[in-house]
């Protein structure tokens, strides 16, 4: 219900806890900020003003000049001085409270990649830490900052209704949707069961928009991340929708098992923005073997001449619809992009 995301940050500079509407402001998943340095998502220039508010004094021991900035929140850790609760002023104490403004890194459509947040909240104690000190006696809890964090520039109304729109898609590793939460199957239409029907999700993406989904697919493979992905979606109505996506790799046992997509819808106006800034430098041609993600062992005989001669993808819609209905006999395999493209009814475009 927040306009913002709950943060509480150690004494020593390790996000504690923060709320999962955290990803709805910096894109972050709760789980890859707690329990790391808060230094590693603030801004350079504000850490020392985050370092500050940390301490009940607003005097912090001082970090060593030229340290980088994880580093700086590291060493800050081990350096933190323990205070007995008698040596702070009383809980209740209006001298405890904070409210001060910090750039945040934020992995969404922010033009500068970072976004300024006001934190507003107080130090109280952190119970239950059961930290020991060098000698092996048991600490008394430590103060943290226990902050709400709003962004300084108060959205606009259709960035509050997007924002209630985001829905999240659970894929195979090439893709193959395998379910799709409450607010996805609003907007999208579908049920779980008619997503899971056919081939790979690629069926349910524009044509025009296939490789340059594919290449983030493949990014995302090496990495763990597609980065921001805006592309279009085929709705049950037989409707584009744009959206604008970041999928990420689910790990089980050191092997990758599932990708989670986060997905948020946008205007019309807003995906034309996103595709006239597309730069197409494409890393596989589109009718061939090269465009199938995963196992790409699938035998290809030999292609009719017009797609030999066209190489690099063709943007035209009627290439790629003029041999629908003929991958098998072709020996297409229905997975690969041309595949995907085959199987989508021209009408929809």
């Amino acid at each position: 219900a927040l306009n913002g995301f709950v943060l509480v940050v150690t004494s020593e500079g390790l996000i504690f806890y923060s709320s999962h509407t955290i990803q709805d402001y910096l894109g972050f998943h709760q789980t890859d900020v707690m329990h790391q340095s808060v230094f590693e998502l603030i801004h350079t220039e504000d850490q020392q003003e985050f370092r500050r508010n940390l301490h009940w004094a607003l005097s912090p021991p001082h970090a060593p000049e030229g340290e980088p900035s994880a580093e700086g929140g590291k060493s800050l850790g081990s350096s933190a001085v323990a205070y007995k609760p008698d040596q702070l002023p009383p809980e209740n104490s209006s001298f405890l409270e904070r409210s001060f403004v910090c750039r945040f890194r934020c992995l969404l459509d922010n033009s500068s990649g970072f976004l300024a947040l006001n934190l507003q909240g107080r130090l109280k104690f952190l119970h239950g830490q059961n930290k020991k000190s060098e000698d092996g006696s048991a600490l008394p809890p430590q103060l943290a900052l226990f902050a709400i964090s709003t962004p300084l520039q108060p959205p606009s109304i259709l960035q509050i209704r997007t924002k209630n729109m985001i829905f999240r898609t659970k894929h195979k590793l090439d893709f193959t949707p395998l379910a799709c939460d409450a607010k996805g199957k609003i907007v999208l239409g579908y049920t779980e069961a008619e997503l899971q029907v056919c081939g790979t999700g690629y069926q349910f993406v524009h044509a025009a928009d296939m490789l340059y989904c594919a290449e983030n697919h493949v990014r995302m493979m090496k990495t763990g991340e597609s980065g921001l992905t805006v592309f279009r979606l085929l709705t049950k109505e037989n409707r584009w929708k744009w959206v604008q996506a970041n999928a990420r790799l689910v790990y089980k046992n050191g092997k990758p098992e599932y990708i989670i997509v986060t997905q948020r819808p946008l205007v019309d106006e807003e995906g034309g923005e996103h595709l006239r800034k597309r730069s197409m430098h494409l890393p596989f041609t589109f009718a061939t073997g090269e465009a199938l993600l995963y196992k790409s062992a699938y035998p290809l005989p030999g292609f009719p001449d017009p797609f030999q001669s066209k190489g690099k993808a063709s943007k035209s819609k009627k290439t790629f619809h003029s041999h629908r209905g003929c991958s098998q006999k072709n020996g297409v395999d229905p997975s690969s992009l041309l595949g995907a493209v085959m199987q989508q009814d021209k009408a929809v475009y």
